[in-house]
């Protein structure tokens, strides 16, 4: 389990009422769990959230307060909401059983352990969304990973996890576990760049399977490369090494929002414009890559006055 950082206790926004919002994601295979969930004032944003979704029903993802067992719900009062639509009989059985026992058994837990001050469990209410996944078994496997994701996601909330600073050191360097691949951003040099100039594809292939797995390490994509085989190569070189960052150098003279958009489309995280350019093109560009959320380079060989160049941007 990810170490949580010992913050002070949230306290009420400036307006006087919490509303506080945690996460947690545990466990493995079918049985896995995702929580999100809201805690704050009954006379707040979130209280009106639970009287709402207490009242206005949808097929498939009917809410349910969390209950220890019958009759004894816990306190704060939570209402429990099913992420993935409920089907038939057997998905019912997961929520209004295991899952819903094990979100008010943290609830409660958290109550005793000071994780939800005492003195506001009248005064709160938390909303909790589940993922119970439709093949999952193991009963046991549920309760534990809903207990654990749902006691985890309460501590995040109360102490405002993550911090900014934390957020930002992680932002470029995490990996979601369910996308499965890596998307590295800049700036963290240094950094070796590796240059695949040879249109031989198989070639490419084989010297990026060579290469270490860093995101210091960028590959750019070279023009005879892409003159032989399109921007489409990069689609193809990505088999070989899903998470590294690709430069496309384009060499883009004449049409710049176009050519950018084409790289884009396969997947380029960066595209390359010839610095001889006109600044109309340029300019072109630029703002289509920053439209776009990819990096913009331009290479400056063979321009005779650099900073007049960047002046005419």
């Amino acid at each position: 389990m990810e170490q949580i950082p010992t913050d002070e206790p949230a306290k009420p926004s400036a307006s006087g009422s919490t509303y506080l919002i945690g996460e947690a994601l545990l466990g493995e295979g079918n049985e896995i769990a995702h929580v999100d969930l809201m805690i704050g004032d009954k006379q707040g944003i979130v209280g009106t959230a639970f009287a709402s979704g207490m009242s206005n029903l949808s097929v498939g993802h009917t809410p349910l307060l969390a209950v220890i067992r019958p009759n004894l719900p816990p306190k704060p009062y939570t209402l429990l909401v099913p992420k993935v639509t409920v089907k038939n009989m057997e998905d019912a059985g997961k929520i209004f059983g295991p899952a819903q026992a094990a979100i008010a058994k943290a609830v409660a837990d958290s109550v005793e352990e000071g994780i939800i001050p005492r003195d506001k469990v009248d005064d709160w209410v938390i909303i909790c969304s589940v993922f119970i996944h439709p093949q999952a078994t193991d009963f046991r496997k549920v309760y534990m990973y809903n207990y654990s994701a749902t006691k985890l996601a309460l501590k995040r909330a109360l102490i405002k996890y993550p911090s900014l600073e934390k957020m930002l050191y992680d932002k470029d360097r995490a990996k979601h576990p369910i996308m499965g691949f890596k998307v590295p951003r800049l700036w963290r040099p240094p950094y070796l760049q590796i240059s695949i100039d040879n249109p031989d594809l198989e070639r490419a292939k084989k010297v990026i399977a060579q290469l270490p797995g860093s995101d210091r390490i960028i590959i750019e994509v070279g023009t005879p490369l892409i003159k032989r085989y399109g921007t489409r190569v990069m689609n193809e070189l990505r088999q070989t090494n899903k998470d590294a960052f690709m430069v496309a150098d384009l060499k883009t003279l004449d049409v710049g929002k176009v050519e950018v958009d084409i790289a884009y489309e396969d997947t380029a995280d960066a595209v390359v414009a010839a610095g001889l350019a006109p600044p109309e093109t340029l300019d072109s560009f630029v703002h289509e890559a920053k439209r776009l959320g990819i990096y913009g380079i331009i290479d400056m060989l063979n321009v005779e006055d650099t900073v007049a160049k960047l002046k005419s941007l």
